[in-house]
């Protein structure tokens, strides 16, 4: 059987997010190349071309991919509270629990993608601005409830996206501090910033 029998388009595109993911992780963005992605696939270059017009789209790809997979951990993780500051706390465990527990692809995101320029930063900006739109509709809420005091939501849901990025970075390229110990600490600060104590 070929592999166009085998395989549906969307499975292909998956491996070759997979393979890339690997290649990335081990080479760095700038010296992985076509081949050796295409021999981690098992597909070939014209299967790449036909869902990435070149290695930058295939990298945005993945950044969008664990963007969605963050995400998706945050809403779940959301979907268990009933309290609006419970959902902020929760979301803030989960995106940094997904961090933690998706260490190379979170490093190949955070770290691989500095120079590429114009195009990752906007792909940057528009992530940060999925996630700061999510902190900043439940604390929205938390002040509706009367959980906390009317603050500043938006630079708030910034200024707790920047929190978590720098600690991730820096457990990224050093090991430390652990996770554990970023969202036992970091947690309960970013709640204090805005008076927030639990019952």
């Amino acid at each position: 059987m070929t592999e166009k029998t085998v395989r549906s388009p969307e499975s292909t595109r998956e491996r070759i997010l997979d393979a890339a993911l690997s290649v990335f992780s081990h080479k760095g963005y700038h010296d992985a190349r076509l081949d050796e992605i295409v021999a981690e696939s098992d597909t070939s270059k014209g299967s790449i071309y036909f869902h990435f017009p070149n290695k930058e789209r295939l990298f945005l790809a993945l950044v969008e991919k664990f963007a969605d997979l963050v995400e998706r951990r945050v809403t779940e993780a959301i979907e268990q509270q009933t309290s609006p500051m419970a959902k902020v706390e929760a979301a803030l465990e989960a995106c940094l629990e997904a961090f933690a527990r998706y260490r190379r692809p979170a490093k190949v995101m955070l770290v691989q993608a500095t120079g590429l320029g114009t195009v990752f930063e906007e792909k940057r900006l528009e992530i940060n601005e999925r996630f700061a739109r999510l902190i900043r509709i439940y604390l929205d809420e938390a002040v509706a409830a009367g959980e906390i005091e009317a603050v500043d939501t938006d630079v708030i849901a910034y200024a707790w996206l920047g929190s978590i990025y720098h600690l991730t970075i820096r457990w990224v390229y050093t090991g430390e501090p652990e996770p554990s110990r970023i969202v036992s600490t970091l947690v309960p600060m970013l709640l204090r910033s805005v008076n927030y104590k639990k019952d």
